[in-house]
């Protein structure tokens, strides 16, 4: 049997339909519709991304509450906690970043990295906002890691968030 790509989706991948394209109140059919797909078992939370739209307190965290099917994926193991490491230390030393990019994704609380490590860990793909920097070099440093450019590094998929409703028949 071929097992089924699964996705792990970043906190911008549920905030940006939420304020700028899929609002509640206009497209509620994209709402049920995850809902509907959660249940499959292929729709990953990072317990940080979950945690960050918590934070919000809004009608998206109050949706995400009433979910069932999400899996939620703990970053406290030891596989994952090895992998990012790996990633910033990666982020330090391939001489693609400057120092900035390393102190903006160090912090504990920063799920970029997280997402990287766990993803690399389960063989998930992300589903992020975030496009690649493109045309990275060592000559010109960037001040900001991306999550396709970092994660591309350590063999991770990412896509966008058309791709996984495409993956999924996920249809509006």
């Amino acid at each position: 049997m071929v097992e089924k790509e699964k996705f792990l989706i970043d906190t911008n991948s549920f905030v940006a339909p939420y304020r700028l394209y899929y609002a509640f109140d206009l497209v509620p059919t994209y709402w049920k519709e995850l809902s509907k797909k959660a249940d499959t078992g292929r729709l990953i939370l990072l317990d940080m991304v979950k945690d960050e739209i918590d934070k919000g307190q809004d009608a998206l965290s109050d949706w995400l509450a009433r979910q069932t099917g999400f899996i939620v994926c703990s970053h406290v193991s030891e596989e994952i906690i090895n992998q990012y490491q790996e990633v910033l230390r990666y982020v330090q030393t391939c001489g693609l970043y400057r120092e900035q990019a390393l102190a903006a994704w160090a912090p504990a609380n920063i799920a970029d990295p997280w997402l990287i490590a766990a993803a690399k860990v389960n063989d998930y793909t992300i589903i992020t906002g975030e496009v690649s920097s493109g045309g990275l070099s060592p000559k010109t440093p960037n001040k900001n890691a991306k999550i396709p450019d970092v994660a591309n590094a350590f063999g991770v998929k990412t896509a966008d968030l058309y791709y996984m409703m495409r993956q999924l028949a996920i249809k509006i």
